[in-house]
């Protein structure tokens, strides 16, 4: 469905931009229907870059991204507007996904008006609710309410609820449970797994190496811009051949373990 194919990005910096920064190199994977792709790394790795890229926010300097058919790197406006149809991104802090002026289920209003400006009332308000009930919530618990209102969990929920008003085939999740709390997580974890399960493609980005393990089918492990190590889950945690792996995986704290 994805194919990224030796992706690279590179920034201009410096006075008058004389020198660059190389913030993805040569990065290829890609992500099937029904699977968890996990990309994994530090603060400054080229994750969020990836994810950015694979939504069209970030052009690409080199190598191609492609879904299905698509090049996104060529999409523009009318061709872009038409892959959102299928793809969509939620990000890292809810609340800065909200204008605090308006009610949460503004967010539906600008799909409604974007995407479905025919759709009938009736018809609409069914398509909602469904949207809603995939990611457990009821429509009393948010429509009409401020953000300030529900949890980031529940904010989160709406995001993704949005995203399913598309009918999307592919969601880019970057970061998205990194400000929500220990009990919160795992509801939003186990989420994206029913959605999984639905067909849909993910893409999940995280620096925390505990996420991605209960997650992931696939998991990419990336420094530096480039990918240091690949493949499943199962295999790159529990025989993990590069050394920036083995460090990672022997700094996360164990829970039978006390600090010394």
């Amino acid at each position: 469905m994805l194919t990224l194919e030796h992706v690279c990005k590179t920034y201009r910096v410096g006075a008058f931009g004389g020198k660059s920064l190389c913030a993805v190199e040569d990065v290829s994977f890609s992500v099937e229907p029904g699977t968890v792709v996990s990309l994994i790394g530090e603060s400054g790795s080229g994750k969020s870059t990836i994810g950015r890229m694979i939504l069209g926010l970030t052009g690409i300097t080199g190598g191609s991204i492609a879904f299905g058919d698509l090049d996104v790197a060529t999409l523009r406006k009318g061709s872009l507007k038409e892959y959102y149809r299928h793809a969509q991104g939620v990000f890292q802090d809810p609340f800065s996904s909200f204008n605090p002026v308006y009610k949460a289920d503004h967010v539906f209003a600008t799909v409604r008006e974007g995407f479905f400006p025919h759709e009938g009332g009736a018809a609409w308000n069914a398509k909602l609710v469904d949207a809603l009930d995939a990611v457990a919530l009821r429509p009393d618990d948010v429509l009409g309410k401020y953000p300030h209102q529900l949890s980031g969990g529940q904010l989160q929920r709406v995001l993704i609820a949005r995203a399913l008003l598309l009918d999307i085939k592919l969601l880019v999740a970057d970061e998205i449970i990194s400000m929500l709390d220990a009990s919160t997580r795992i509801d939003v974890l186990n989420l994206l797994g029913a959605l999984k399960e639905r067909g849909l493609a993910i893409v999940f980005i995280t620096h925390d190496l505990s996420l991605g393990h209960y997650i992931s089918d696939e998991t990419i492990i990336l420094r530096h811009g480039r990918i240091v190590e690949s493949g499943p889950t199962t295999r790159v945690f529990g025989e993990p051949e590069d050394e920036y792996t083995q460090a990672l995986l022997s700094a996360v704290p164990q829970l039978h373990r006390r600090w010394t």
